[in-house]
């Protein structure tokens, strides 16, 4: 196991310094100038050379590039064009209402698609099957942006039920702890600002889970169904063991392995895909953060911010991995 951890690490290492010079070079390379974008209209010339001094933009690509690299491989992505304030600090102060979003988003699509997907499996061209299909279809159809929209129509103009935008509401959540509003809310016993949480974040991680969920029924549905037809499981049933039992212990733990590769990836996904979520939200995350920076130009936001998705793709991929041996027994990491 260690020498395959070992190996793993290794081999990201080069892959994240890749997407870290690709990302710098498509940033260096769309248009626009960040001190003619964030300088007031009334800022002289000498005004626009003085800040790309600064910046560091007066410097070639190349070792604009080597000078990044070099502070980042030190623990330090750099300062913010826009915000003057470090971009490790910012990333650090959004990064935990991404990530409970995407948290919420795919429990919310784990616990509907899972046995919803089981079942449609287990018992083929039924009802529960069409309603699976018709579940499944519906989620990967359907524009999160567009759902949302939607969601915030009914929901909040129409029924008046949850908050449109947002991550809490004024007064209620107190000091964070963690970053993160949910768990915050249980620590300190403020049952009312967990409600106030729930209630902010239902609408975003509906829209933003829909689409995983529809990817995830269909994924569970066919694992089960290769399963069904195994020679282990016509000899559980031959031996008396109840449907029950066959279904949930011996199949659903057999097609574990392709539910969790999809659990994985999405996640990462919903990491990064939440930026449009996000936006029609108002939610106070990384992604709503990205938007900000690539409007104007702000480079080491981008770039640490895209570098951060990466971990983040590196570290699910790494843990999705390492699941496989505690799922699959025959599955080891030492040859």
């Amino acid at each position: 196991m260690l020498a395959y951890v070992i190996r793993r690490v290794a081999g990201t290492i080069p892959v994240i310094i890749l997407i870290s010079l690709l990302v710098f070079m498509l940033v260096q390379a769309a248009p626009g100038d960040p001190a003619d974008l964030l300088l007031s209209d009334e800022a002289t010339a000498e005004d626009v050379a003085d800040a790309r001094a600064r910046w560091g933009l007066d410097q070639p690509v190349w070792v604009q590039y080597w000078k990044f690299l070099t502070a980042a491989l030190q623990g330090d992505l750099g300062t913010s064009f826009r915000y003057a304030d470090p971009v490790l600090t910012m990333i650090a102060e959004r990064l935990p209402a991404t990530i409970e979003l995407a948290v919420v988003s795919i429990i919310i699509a784990v616990v509907i698609a899972v046995p919803l997907g089981v079942w449609a499996g287990a018992r083929p061209n039924s009802w529960i099957d069409n309603l699976g299909s018709l579940v499944g279809l519906f989620g990967i159809s359907m524009p999160n942006f567009w759902f949302g929209i939607m969601l915030i129509l009914v929901m909040s103009g129409i029924l008046n039920l949850l908050p449109s935008s947002g991550r809490d509401t004024y007064g209620i959540a107190g000091d964070p702890i963690t970053g993160f509003y949910l768990l915050d809310s249980v620590i300190k016993g403020n049952w009312r600002g967990l409600w106030d949480g729930l209630a902010h974040i239902a609408m975003p991680a509906i829209a933003l889970g829909t689409n995983m969920m529809g990817i995830l029924m269909r994924v569970t549905r066919s694992s089960v169904m290769e399963v069904m037809h195994e020679e282990y499981v016509t000899t559980a049933r031959a031996k008396g063991v109840s449907e029950r039992a066959v279904l949930w212990h011996h199949v659903v733990r057999n097609a574990l392995v392709p539910i969790v590769t999809v659990v994985g990836l999405e996640l990462g996904t919903l990491l990064s895909g939440s930026i449009i979520v996000e936006t029609v939200f108002s939610w106070p995350g990384s992604g709503q953060l990205l938007i900000s920076a690539i409007t104007s130009r702000d480079y080491p936001l981008i770039t640490g911010t895209v570098l951060t998705y990466t971990m983040a793709f590196v570290i699910i991929n790494f843990t999705v991995d390492i699941l496989y041996a505690a799922i699959d027994p025959r599955i080891r990491f030492d040859k």
